[in-house]
């Protein structure tokens, strides 16, 4: 009796194992291996408009003329022609403003003068010559524009003021000193404008000044220690548009065209070339700033967040079904690799392959185009198509998302760090904002998945304090 009880209870256990055998697979398909394309990834280069909108104070300005602009500005030593030789100095600092759009230059100056008055009557002549100082200020406007480089001017003397007028006598008639003058002056206007406009356009070639802000903006800035992420950018071409006067300063709308390269891994190599890069002036140059704001998540921070999207949830298919316990993601060419650790119906680890792409308004990364890995299908159609129908790769593919919001914000830090105040280099501040956000590339290497978001905005370089 014993023996037959003994006999039935081996033969149950048998009949649960084989059963349990044959609704709990257990699946053992080949892991694929990572390869990347991108073991240095380097972006491809892609051409774009940086706007470096440039303001130069009148005060710099006025500080470069009277550099420029000292001592005798004019001498005239014939006095046959017009009985006064004449030599016009510069007596004070030259102020400058705005006036009506236009650049207002006040030159104090001193006036050393010889005048010769008298008569000529049948053939005997009676001259006499003086010696006088006169202390003024010529007022002049200066119209302003650019060519090749530098801001050129066309200036107008608007008038002088005189400190005094002394006087002398003739014919027993006191006439002033300035009577003589102003005829010259009038005659010289075009000799005193022309000595002003070398001079403002000495004071302002902007090739010096541009290149010293483009020397600093287009050296490669480290975005990310950990990734060795840099931006790299190269100039091709410039433009301006020309200048308007308002608010004592000259504004200057230049746009930079650029090859724009961001890299993982190595430090950009881009260069270019000063002595080929001209300047157009055009009407309208587009305010929009645009660049590449990298976002790193690594594989495991990856994997991770996957596994939370999965806790608690159940995959089932009529009477099977299985529950995801951990995920696994790494890199295979342009695929990501997916590995589930699944147990139920089927135990053990299947691979799926999807493409990574970029949700802006979600700010996460999601895997499109779910399929298995071909090994992981075969070895599932051995076991029963029930898991390849799609219903559960659809669920699947649904949960297969995290974010980046926490590291594109870093990136954000990062831009935000060259775009508030930052100075390379004494006198060129960078201010600006990134507030436009799209998608761009997502590259997976060794170490990370990397998501390029094109940002967009406003930036500004200005120049303070011209050397």
């Amino acid at each position: 009796m014993k023996k037959n009880i003994y006999h039935f209870l081996l033969l149950a256990s048998a009949s649960i194992v084989l059963s349990a055998c044959g609704t709990h697979k257990k699946i053992a398909a080949l892991r694929p291996d990572a390869d990347y394309k991108n073991s240095t990834l380097v972006y491809q280069k892609e051409t774009s408009t940086l706007n470096l909108p440039l303001e130069i104070t009148l005060s710099d300005l006025q500080n470069q003329v009277n550099k420029n602009l000292n001592g005798l500005l004019y001498e005239d030593k014939n006095i046959e022609d017009d009985n006064l030789t004449i030599r016009v100095f510069k007596q004070a600092p030259i102020v400058i403003n705005d006036k009506g759009g236009k650049i207002h230059i006040e030159l104090p100056m001193k006036i050393e003068a010889k005048i010769r008055y008298g008569i000529e009557k049948f053939g005997i002549s009676a001259y006499d010559t003086r010696e006088i100082k006169l202390n003024g200020t010529i007022k002049l406007n200066a119209g302003i524009s650019i060519n090749n480089w530098k801001l050129a001017t066309n200036t107008d003397i608007e008038g002088v003021d005189w400190a005094e007028s002394p006087t002398v006598s003739i014919l027993g008639k006191d006439v002033p000193f300035t009577y003589f003058i102003n005829p010259a002056l009038a005659l010289l206007k075009s000799k005193l404008a022309k000595i002003v406009d070398e001079n403002l356009e000495k004071s302002m070639d902007l090739r010096p000044y541009v290149f010293k802000a483009l020397d600093q903006v287009v050296k490669p800035m480290e975005l990310s220690k950990d990734y060795q992420a840099w931006l790299g950018i190269s100039p091709t071409e410039l433009f301006a548009t020309n200048p308007v006067v308002t608010k004592n300063k000259i504004s200057i709308g230049v746009g930079m065209k650029s090859y724009i390269e961001t890299s993982v891994g190595r430090k950009p190599t881009l260069v270019f070339d000063k002595t080929k890069l001209k300047l157009q002036t055009v009407d309208k140059i587009d305010n929009t700033f645009s660049t590449n704001i990298a976002a790193f998540s690594t594989y495991e921070q990856a994997a991770a967040l996957v596994t939370q999207n999965f806790a608690g949830k159940k995959f089932e298919s009529g009477k099977y079904a299985i529950t995801i316990n951990k995920v696994e993601m790494w890199g295979k060419n342009d695929k990501m690799i997916i590995a589930l650790n699944v147990s139920g119906s089927i135990n053990g680890d299947i691979y799926l392959q999807g493409i990574p792409v970029y949700n802006v308004e979600k700010q996460e990364i999601s895997i499109d185009e779910i399929d298995f890995v071909l090994d992981s299908k075969q070895s599932l159609l051995k076991m029963g198509d029930w898991l390849l129908h799609g219903l559960i790769v659809k669920k699947i593919q649904e949960n297969c998302k995290f974010s980046i919001a926490a590291q594109l914000a870093d990136g954000q830090k990062m831009a935000a760090k060259y775009l508030t105040n930052y100075e390379p280099v004494k006198g060129v501040k960078i201010n600006g904002s990134l507030n436009q956000l799209a998608p761009n590339k997502i590259f997976l290497t060794p170490s990370a998945i990397v998501a390029m978001i094109i940002a967009k905005g406003n930036v500004s370089v200005k120049i303070e304090g011209l050397q």
